[in-house]
């Protein structure tokens, strides 16, 4: 069996590739009652959410639960299922993950996303013997390489913990991380970049100039913009991102890892709304 016929099996048996960073996510009895914010030790999420059972799951980052709610995982980028052969792979892994399970939920937005979908970080039970508080859903499906970071809002600590979890699989190479399609992107390999268009990427090179014009920033990989990654910013997100470290007219020379979905407008590009999209390389 080749291709992702593998890595399909292991993501149904799980506890292997799972056990790697994350161990394996019980399917331990309990209610509500045991999640408690003292408990989610995450720096990732806000206000705890009533609990529910899951159902069904849909793909690598939502599912059903038995109250009607669908919940789609905060901050991760799953293959999807219908035009990926990775998806099916990220589907088996969460539903090994929550079938039949409670999850605790930490909102991730004010408000459902645009369809309709409950946007939370998902915890499950631990082994009451080995690790008894709950477990992160969108930290094992990380550790797994079955789901990239996207590019939600997030707080500091919450980011450096999810860039943490997605480099270990990163370097072992795990899930995504071993098919070339999903690695990165070099900034100046335009065939590549063309051909990802609309599609979620990570791209990373060294900036060559930062420009400004009308209402826009344009962080440029390449000499001419037609040829190479360009990275666009508002000029009104500009403080935001500055309070956030990534000046944009300081990134000139730096080596950068931009993540986002690239646009193909006179070359590519992908558009910067968060800083949480543009890391350090040296850091990293």
């Amino acid at each position: 069996m080749g291709g992702w016929g593998p890595i399909l099996i292991v993501g149904v048996l799980c506890g292997a590739v799972l056990d790697a960073r994350a161990r394996d996510l019980t399917t331990a009895n309990f209610t509500s009652a045991n999640f408690t914010s003292a408990n989610l030790t995450s720096s990732c999420g806000a206000e705890l959410m009533p609990a529910g059972r899951v159902n069904r799951v849909i793909d690598g980052r939502s599912f059903m639960l038995d109250d009607g709610r669908e919940v789609r995982l905060a901050a991760l980028a799953a293959p999807p299922a219908e035009t990926s052969s990775a998806g099916p792979a990220a589907r088996a892994a969460l539903a090994a993950m929550l079938a039949g399970q409670t999850v605790a939920l930490r909102s991730a937005a004010a408000a459902p996303d645009r369809y309709g979908r409950t946007v939370a970080y998902a915890f499950t039970a631990g082994e009451p013997k080995l690790e008894p508080k709950p477990r992160s859903v969108v930290h094992a499906m990380l550790a797994a390489g079955q789901a990239r970071l996207g590019t939600e809002p997030r707080e500091p600590a919450c980011a450096a913990e999810l860039l943490s979890w997605e480099r270990g699989a990163r370097i072992a190479k795990l899930g995504l991380w071993s098919d070339p399609q999903y690695g990165i992107l070099a900034a100046g390999d335009l065939t590549s970049l063309v051909a990802g268009q609309g599609q979620f990427a990570i791209v990373e090179g060294k900036v060559l100039s930062v420009r400004e014009s009308g209402g826009t920033i344009y962080v440029n990989f390449g000499r001419r913009w037609s040829q190479a990654l360009t990275v666009t910013i508002s000029k009104r997100q500009e403080r935001m991102f500055s309070g956030a470290g990534r000046n944009p007219k300081a990134l000139e020379s730096r080596r950068l890892r931009v993540r986002g979905w690239i646009e193909v407008r006179n070359g590519p590009r992908i558009e910067a709304s968060r800083p949480e999209q543009i890391e350090f390389v040296e850091a990293n």
